[in-house]
């Protein structure tokens, strides 16, 4: 069966949305964290803009553990006791994105990064990130077994003597 008549065949691939965003995300974010951090260092000096940038990253760090082994144990305690786990892997994917920003230099990544990883200000985006969980798999959907209901199965093949 050649794979152009499979049932799940699709023509040229195209780039999913978010990867557009990533790219615009990847040229405009240095720029505006170059523009903040000029702007931080003509109101304070260059020193303290520089010391400022350390303490947000050593402040960073230390929340990112804090939260993450936190996140960790709530994981754990929610597999030994057979509960899904799905609060806590959604907390350890915002822990790991925002803690990834908080070890970037800049102070836009690192207020959204704070943001992220803060336990005051997580929920908000746990459910943020349930929704858009949620519209993609409902949109679109993942190709897989046929059910019974959507008729008989049809095996192609030869006959090889």
């Amino acid at each position: 069966m050649s794979p152009a008549s499979t049932p799940y065949a699709a023509g040229p691939r195209r780039r999913p949305r978010i990867l557009r965003w990533v790219l615009l995300a990847l040229l405009i974010v240095p720029v505006v964290e170059v523009a903040a951090i000029i702007g931080v260092g003509k109101v304070i000096g260059g020193w303290p803009t520089l010391l400022l940038l350390v303490a947000l990253s050593i402040a960073g760090a230390w929340l990112l553990r804090r939260e993450g082994t936190r996140t960790w144990r709530a994981l754990s305690e929610a597999l030994r006791t057979g509960q899904m786990p799905s609060r806590e892997i959604a907390d350890g994917a915002l822990v790991l994105v925002g803690g990834t920003l908080l070890l970037l230099p800049g102070f836009l990544t690192d207020v959204v990064g704070f943001l992220l990883v803060l336990p005051v200000t997580r929920p908000l985006f746990r459910g943020l990130l349930a929704a858009a969980v949620a519209k993609r798999l409902l949109s679109d959907p993942v190709p897989g077994p046929r059910g019974p209901s959507d008729g008989p199965t049809v095996i192609e093949g030869e006959i090889v003597d």
